[in-house]
């Protein structure tokens, strides 16, 4: 009996064990699946004059694959979302924490968790129908479809990761804290704003980071909301492009093996680079504030 105990035991710890790695070589096949299709343009091309090249031009002759505009699109969107979902998201994790009954937060959480459930395609429709024209309406511009539209809409979809785990890390804070500021006499505001929030302010700055990792990384909504222009943006209110779009919308129709096929990849690979230092960097602010507040590695 005890050697059946025993058996079964190493199995589930082997059987884990294997599921846990798995999830590694998939990450590890992702990565040499990215840098071998990107290869061709790493060796046979000016690295430098592709990341900085001005011109998306991957049809011309001779062709131009420039992707500094996709590139400076991509941080364009994701830091007006950042405007839109920081403010929305934050408060809002403060509202349901600190704030809210027990009633008002059993119906705004799963509502506001509910948003991540709905398809990024549906955002997509909702966007180039309802705010496209309310926009080109109230500005006055040729086109509803622009970096606005597609910031708007990417900052609610990033809502409920940025409140889901900016909640978790008020939770974490010690509730010795709050206690500690009402017995020197402050009250409710003074302690969310100059004790709770400080305290919880490494474990939000990793919510706020991993939100902006989802939103630069999305693709239908910014492909069907912002237009399509490969140029260098100047305004919210213009058209962009950013990579996530341009991989979906030419991936389809490049001729495989060519060196416009490879530059896609290429620009695949900016884009997990750039999503990976962005998970790295939150990892490393969490690890640090789960360590400052005593909660273990």
């Amino acid at each position: 009996m005890k050697l059946s105990t025993v058996f079964i035991e190493n199995l589930y710890k082997w059987m884990f064990t294997i599921l846990a790695f798995a999830s590694l070589a998939f990450l590890v096949g992702i990565t040499f699946v990215l840098f071998k299709e990107s290869w061709p343009v790493i060796v046979n091309s000016n690295v430098f004059k592709i990341i900085f090249g001005t011109s998306w031009y991957p049809t011309y002759e001779p062709p131009e694959f420039g992707i500094l505009p996709l590139i400076l699109a991509s941080f364009w969107v994701t830091g007006g979302a950042a405007l839109v979902c920081v403010p929305l998201g934050i408060g809002s994790a403060l509202y349901l924490h600190e704030l809210a009954g027990h009633r008002q937060r059993a119906f705004l959480k799963p509502m506001i968790e509910m948003l991540a459930s709905i398809p990024s395609i549906v955002y997509g429709f909702f966007g180039m129908v309802v705010m496209a024209p309310l926009f080109q309406k109230v500005f006055n511009i040729p086109v509803g479809l622009c970096a606005l539209t597609g910031s708007v809409i990417l900052g609610i979809m990033a809502v409920p990761t940025v409140c889901s785990l900016a909640e978790d890390a008020l939770s974490f804070v010690p509730k010795s804290f709050r206690e500690a500021s009402f017995a020197v006499g402050a009250n409710r505001w003074q302690t969310l704003m100059k004790v709770i929030l400080p305290a919880a302010g490494s474990g939000i700055s990793t919510a706020i980071i991993l939100g902006m990792s989802r939103v630069i990384g999305e693709t239908m909504t910014v492909l069907m909301v912002c237009g399509g222009a490969a140029v260098i943006p100047k305004s919210f209110l213009q058209p962009v492009r950013p990579m996530t779009a341009t991989i979906a919308a030419e991936m389809g129709e490049v001729e495989m093996g060519s060196m416009h096929f490879h530059t896609l990849f290429f620009i695949g690979l900016i884009l997990f680079l750039i999503t990976l230092i962005f998970n790295i960097v939150a990892e490393i602010i969490s690890r640090r504030y789960r360590l400052r507040l005593g909660l273990g590695r």
